[in-house]
């Protein structure tokens, strides 16, 4: 089949393929064949060529606009799991107990953590004991958004109960040196759970609940910002957080 439009360049600009042949540095049987058999010539000829017409390279051959190649994976992402039920509660254990710095975790509640480790608060204890500083932020039961997010999980009241649980479970570690329990009534888009210069990050999906949305595991590298984006939003949080006080 020809190329109707490149043979309507040629002609409408006086060309012979001899002529655009010798124009391009290429034998007249090339641009005979790109004319009459639709054949695409090499990048850079279809480029000199396309000038040489006064035409755009891409509308002569279509076939040559590359799709853009897809960004790689970011060199901080460790790995990516589907949901978070498939991650076992040892990995968050694991990061926490060798965390020497800090340890954020930024929820609206995830007693699972309490529930699968009863060692919980002795471990943080333990960090913070080392001069790791361990901030967590948990949702406030009489936050409007926390309230929204019960009905978006079809969860009911049942999030403002766990929330509750949550704050019961870490009362203990009020006072504590080191440690910083604070409740927040933000929107909550992600559940931050950071350990130094890891940290798993659970997405929230509408409609479903943490436990069934995704996680990417992330590693602070300095090769990109996806980290760093994560851990400003919890200082954002953080900051508009209110302490829990010693009852």
């Amino acid at each position: 089949m020809p190329n109707e439009r490149l043979k309507s360049a040629m002609t409408s600009g006086g060309w012979t393929c001899s002529a655009l042949a010798e124009k391009v540095g290429v034998d007249t049987k090339s641009v005979e064949r790109w004319a009459n058999q639709n054949r695409t010539p090499r990048l850079g000829t279809a480029r000199t060529a396309a000038e040489a017409l006064g035409e755009d390279m891409f509308a002569l051959w279509p076939s040559l606009r590359q799709p853009r190649a897809a960004r790689a994976i970011s060199p901080e992402l460790v790995a990516l799991y589907e949901q978070r039920a498939d991650l076992p509660v040892a990995l968050f254990v694991n990061l926490m107990g060798k965390a020497t710095e800090r340890i954020d975790v930024l929820v609206y509640a995830a007693v699972f953590l309490h529930e699968a480790y009863s060692r919980l608060n002795e471990l943080l204890r333990e960090r913070a004991a080392t001069g790791c500083t361990v901030r967590i932020a948990l949702g406030d039961p009489a936050s409007e958004n926390v309230r929204q997010r019960g009905e978006e999980e079809k969860f009911g009241h049942g999030i403002e109960s766990r929330c509750r649980l949550a704050l019961m479970h870490y009362r203990p570690l009020i006072g504590t040196p080191g440690i910083e329990i604070r409740t927040h009534g933000t929107t909550l888009y992600n559940s931050l759970y950071r350990a130094d210069d890891q940290m798993l990050v659970n997405a929230h999906v509408w409609g479903v609940n943490a436990f069934g949305a995704p996680v990417w595991h992330l590693r602070q590298t300095g090769a990109g910002t996806l980290f760093d984006t994560y851990a400003a939003s919890f200082d954002a949080v953080w900051n508009a957080a209110l302490p829990v006080e010693e009852s």
